[in-house]
């Protein structure tokens, strides 16, 4: 049986990953921080592995974006661990959450970049100040 082609990502879909991974770049490139996927419909940056969170041996998720069928996912991984960092989300981006920590966009929208540029940063300072990173 051969497996099917995937669909054609849609050019806002390539563009809106590529301004999201602009927002990863300098995260990446922290002491410690490792990509753990670099592809085209993906960006993986894990946290170095720590002794509190032995089951995850490779590192823990901090930050990643992912092409999906109906839109390119922003997950913030600090979040979910540190929900007070929900209190700096404001209205605009809160409307982009699904869950609690991943944020979905169609097109590139470089206000709210520039607000998940900061949330990474509290979110990275955040999981510093605690060991995580």
């Amino acid at each position: 049986m051969k497996k099917a082609k995937p669909a054609p990502v849609p050019p806002e879909f390539a563009a809106t990953h590529a301004a999201l991974r602009k927002v990863l770049d300098p995260f990446a490139k922290k002491k410690g921080m490792t990509v753990a996927k670099d592809g085209p419909g993906e960006f993986l940056v894990l946290a170095p592995p720590n002794a509190k969170y032995p089951q995850y041996p490779k590192g823990l998720w901090f930050v990643c974006t992912r092409v999906g069928k109906a839109y390119v996912s922003f997950h913030l991984m600090p979040i979910y661990r540190c929900p007070d960092l929900a209190k700096l989300i404001s209205p605009a981006l809160r409307k982009r959450m699904q869950g609690k920590s991943c944020f979905n966009f169609k097109t590139p929208d470089p206000p709210l970049f520039k607000e998940l540029s900061a949330l990474t940063q509290a979110a990275w300072e955040r999981w510093n100040k605690e060991g995580l990173v």
